[in-house]
C-alpha cells in the first residue's frame, strides 16, 4: 500500500450491494472517480460480500495515489454474453501508484469455455483484471478464478510487485494464462500458486527485468518465454529469472518457443535455478519450431536470437521420456546455454533422454539427462 490513506471510499456509499445480483459498476466507478480527484492518497474500500461487476474501466492519470481494499468477492455476470466488453473484464489503464490488497475476482468462466469447445460463435473472451500503461503498481494477496482467458495482465507497465496471489482455472480450461507479462520493465512475481488450463506464467515481447520467486506451477503449462517471433519487427526479451520455484504435474517447466519465422527478436540474460519438477512433461525445453497448422512459416527458421540462458540445480522427475530438448534454430542457433546440477530422471525408467538441435553452450557438475551440449 501507498501510505497511510487520507481518505476512504466505501463503495457501498456509493450504491453498490454485495447481495451477488444487483449490478455494481456504476457505483465502483464513481468511488473511483472520487479517489481519483482526491490530491491525498485514498482507499477505495469493497467490504465482505459478493459484488457484481460487468465491464469495469478505471482510468487515469490521477492526483494521488490510490490503494483498493477488497474484502470481499467481485463476480462476473452469469451471462458472460452481459459482461459488455470484448476483451476485458476490469481494467487499470494509465494510472500511476495504485495498490490492489487482498479479495477474490471470480470471472465464471465456465460458460464461454463450454462455447468455444463446441465451436459456437462466442464473444472475445475477457482478461479478468488488466493493468495497462500503469506505474508502481502493487498486487498482493488477490485470488483470481475462472477467468474467462488469462486472469492478470502486466502491459507496458514500470515497478510492479505482484505477491502472495493465487490463481484457480481447471486444467482444461483453454488459453486462461495466470499471469501474463509484455511491453512491462521491473516487474516482480513472488509467493504466488498458480493452478491454470494454460501458462502458469507467460512471458511476452518487450519484456525486460521480470524477477520470479518462490512460485507454485501446476497444473499448466509451465512458465514460458513467448510464443516471441510472430511479428518480424518485435521487441526482444532480456533480464528474466526465476528461482526457488516448484512445478507440479505441469505440461511444461522452464519453456522458451519461438515462430518459426524471420523476426528481429531476442531472449538473452535468463537464469533459473534451484527449481523442483514434479511429474512435469518437458522440464527444460526450448522449442523454436513453433508453428500452429503449419501456416505462416515457409522456412521454418526462427529469427529469434536466444543466449546466455543458464540453468542451475534443477531436480526432480519427467512425465515425459525427454526431460531436456534444446531445438533451436538453424539460422540462429541458441548461444552461451549454460548447465549445472542437473538431475531430472524420468518416471517410468528412471533413466530421461536429452536431445540437442543448433545449440552451443557449457556445463559443470552432475549433468542428468545425458549432456547433449
Amino acid at each position: 500500500m501507498f501510505g497511510n490513506a487520507a481518505v476512504t471510499f466505501n463503495v457501498i456509499t456509493f450504491g453498490a450491494k454485495p447481495d451477488a445480483k444487483t449490478d455494481a459498476t456504476q457505483p465502483f466507478l464513481r468511488a473511483w472517480a472520487s479517489a481519483c480527484n482526491s490530491t491525498l492518497t485514498s482507499t477505495i474500500y469493497v467490504p465482505k460480500g459478493r459484488f457484481s461487476i460487468r465491464f469495469a474501466k478505471f482510468r487515469g492519470p490521477c492526483k494521488s495515489a490510490i490503494n483498493v481494499q477488497i474484502d470481499g468477492t467481485l463476480i462476473a455476470p452469469n451471462d458472460y454474453r452481459a459482461l459488455g466488453n470484448p476483451g476485458y473484464w476490469i481494467l487499470f489503464i494509465q494510472v500511476n501508484r495504485i495498490s490492489v490488497i487482498g479479495g477474490a475476482l471470480d470471472a465464471k468462466g465456465d460458460g464461454v469455455w463450454k462455447c468455444k469447445k463446441a465451436g459456437l460463435n462466442c464473444p472475445v473472451q475477457a482478461r479478468s483484471i488488466t493493468f495497462n500503461w500503469v506505474k508502481d503498481v502493487q498486487i498482493s494477496r488477490l485470488t483470481s478464478m475462472n477467468s474467462q482467458l488469462m486472469h492478470l495482465v502486466i502491459n507496458s507497465c514500470k515497478n510492479v510487485k505482484v505477491s502472495n496471489v493465487k490463481i484457480i482455472a481447471p486444467d482444461d480450461s483453454p488459453n486462461t494464462d495466470g499471469i501474463h507479462v509484455q511491453s512491462s520493465t521491473a516487474v516482480t512475481i513472488k509467493n504466488s500458486v498458480i493452478q491454470t488450463g494454460d501458462d502458469c506464467i507467460s512471458i511476452g515481447p518487450g519484456t525486460r527485468n521480470l524477477w520470479m520467486e518462490k512460485i507454485q506451477c501446476g497444473p499448466g503449462h509451465g512458465v514460458s518465454i513467448g510464443s516471441l517471433g510472430k511479428d518480424f519487427k518485435e521487441d526482444g526479451v532480456e533480464n528474466v529469472t526465476l528461482i526457488n520455484s516448484v512445478f507440479s504435474g505441469s505440461d511444461n517447466g522452464l519453456r522458451i518457443k519461438t515462430w518459426g519465422r524471420a523476426s528481429k527478436g531476442f531472449v538473452r540474460n535468463i537464469r533459473y535455478q534451484n527449481i523442483v519438477m514434479r511429474n512435469v512433461e518437458n522440464p527444460i525445453i526450448i522449442d523454436q519450431n513453433y508453428c500452429p497448422g503449419n501456416q505462416g512459416c515457409p522456412r521454418q527458421s526462427s529469427g529469434i536470437k536466444i543466449s546466455e540462458v543458464s540453468y542451475q540445480n534443477i531436480q526432480g522427475t519427467s512425465a515425459t521420456p525427454y526431460a531436456m530438448v534444446f531445438d533451436c534454430s538453424p539460422t540462429n542457433p541458441c548461444r552461451g546455454i549454460k548447465l549445472r546440477d542437473i538431475k531430472l530422471t524420468y518416471l517410468k525408467t528412471n533413466k530421461a533422454q536429452s536431445r540437442c538441435k543448433n545449440v552451443g553452450g557449457t556445463s559443470s557438475g552432475v549433468i542428468l539427462p545425458h549432456n547433449c551440449l
